[in-house]
């Protein structure tokens, strides 16, 4: 079974992107082809949507599936003559938002993704930079301003934990990767000595690291699964024998191993206090 989705917003449509995609995951034997309507901002822009989302349901059938955070009233009330099932996350938050704090909202587009609270953008924009400036141990010079330090084999998914992190949590975190050199004597590269309370370390599945860096370096030693059996059992035995808290990467998304981090800097900075 197919389903079309829409996902609509007046913004960049972030926010109602990953409400719907939390939702859809829930209903695994449906396939949903997803259409994204952002910066709806205007009536005809909005009257265009809805002759998209008509169209769509008379070409499959079955009444298309709308989610929305417009926050124009003209704008929803125009979208919702669509023959669709309209879910409107902002009526479905905001007005019981309104009855328990006794206030109307702002109804304000942009406040989530926008630029109003600059010094927090900021912050992401100097973790990013961190972050890229810190990659695969090209530089350890400044390794004391990291709040986190990814480490594990190549190719584990340090550099793109790291960036998800610098963008959404504006952490500054770097990452050095743990080679076939480093890993026989069970003990820590020197750069990384005198930072091991800000350790976390990535793991994954030697069958999975065989195919990943298959696509990097085909048929080579790097990409064999002997040298990725080894690699990741010493690793796992040096991150356990140092106590470095660390997660196997293996089916896990970037979005659920930057959280397991953040948690589990949460906890230390818990444990300080």
């Amino acid at each position: 079974m197919t389903r079309r989705v829409f996902s609509i917003s007046d913004r960049t449509g972030i926010t109602s992107d990953t409400l719907a995609h939390s939702l859809l995951t829930q209903f695994d034997r449906i396939e949903f082809e997803k259409t994204a309507f952002r910066f709806v901002d205007t009536v005809d822009k909005a009257r265009a949507v809805v002759a998209a989302i008509n169209r769509a349901g008379d070409e499959t059938g079955a009444r298309p599936l709308v989610f929305s955070t417009l926050i124009n009233a003209e704008l929803r009330e125009i979208v919702t003559r669509a023959n669709c099932l309209y879910i409107d996350f902002f009526e479905a938050f905001i007005e019981p938002l309104e009855r328990e704090l006794g206030m109307s909202s702002a109804h304000a587009a942009g406040r989530s993704h926008g630029l109003q609270y600059e010094q927090s953008y900021n912050q992401r924009i100097d973790a990013v930079n961190f972050a890229m400036q810190y990659d695969d141990g090209a530089s350890t010079r400044q390794y004391d301003k990291a709040q986190v330090i990814l480490t594990g084999v190549s190719r584990s998914g340090k550099t793109p934990t790291c960036l998800y992190l610098a963008l959404h949590y504006s952490i500054f975190a770097a990452n050095y990767p743990l080679t076939e050199e480093d890993l026989p004597d069970l003990a820590l590269p020197k750069p990384l000595r005198s930072y091991q309370d800000r350790l976390f370390g990535l793991t994954i599945r030697p069958e999975r690291l065989r195919q990943i860096r298959e696509q990097r370096r085909p048929n080579s030693r790097y990409a064999s699964l002997e040298q990725c059996q080894m690699e990741v059992r010493q690793v796992e035995l040096l991150f356990r024998t140092l106590g470095i808290p660390h997660v196997d990467t293996t089916t896990m998304s970037v979005e659920e191993i930057a959280t397991t981090v953040v948690d589990t800097i949460g906890r230390r900075r818990e444990l300080r206090r």
